[in-house]
């Protein structure tokens, strides 16, 4: 039965509420760093912490991304493939948090304002059409799979349970980007992209402090 559009207007609040308070809840993939151990110290906890708290971060603000590409997408097909992404993502908000509470920190306060922001960026990619919006997918992503990589370098060496959260949310990254590159995404220029990582550094930079 499809949605009325009060239907969906209050299923995105619900989402909304959940993700800011935490309440969403792992649905598919079981926590990838179950077993594994970490042997910090105090500076390495605290460098953990941080880097994990802007994936987190990341995380709630490719929610808001989605939710505003699919609520502004007049394709029922690209609405249900960000929906599905969105749902993939869940796995990785609920990872980084659990893992931000064993290292003993908290997310970042700021999570409201980029959750607002990403969600207006979101509903004027999927206003734009379908190829724009599945192209700003594959750009996001591949961008996100680039910063876990560079993550995966700053990590502890010892810290074996955040780098099996971030290898697992690099694979599913990936998939992402070829799933929308499949359907029928804009390839964005070199010269895009490059504004698109200087936008998300504002993310990164004031996160991991805040």
């Amino acid at each position: 039965m499809a949605l009325t559009a009060l239907d969906q207007v209050i299923c995105n609040f619900d989402r909304v509420l959940r993700i800011s308070s935490g309440a969403l809840s792992s649905s598919k993939q079981s926590f990838p760093a179950k077993n594994e151990c970490a042997d910090l110290n105090g500076a390495d906890r605290q460098t953990a912490s941080r880097l994990m708290r802007v994936n987190h971060t990341g995380e709630v603000c490719a929610q808001a991304l989605y939710q505003g590409q699919a609520i502004t997408s007049r394709n029922q097909k690209t609405r249900a493939i960000m929906q599905q992404s969105a749902e993939d993502e869940t796995d990785h908000l609920v990872w980084c948090e659990q893992r931000i509470k064993e290292l003993g920190s908290h997310t970042s306060y700021l999570n409201p304002v980029f959750y607002l922001g990403s969600l207006s960026i979101g509903a004027l990619a999927g206003a734009l059409g379908d190829k724009i919006n599945l192209g700003f997918v594959a750009a996001t992503e591949d961008g996100v799979v680039n910063h876990l990589e560079d993550h995966l370098e700053k990590l502890p060496k010892t810290d074996s349970k955040s780098r099996a959260i971030l290898e697992a949310m690099k694979e599913d990254e990936g998939q992402h980007s070829h799933k929308a590159m499949q359907n029928g995404g804009y390839d964005y220029p070199p010269v895009v992209r490059v504004i698109m990582r200087a936008a998300a550094k504002v993310m990164t930079k004031s996160t991991y402090w805040i």
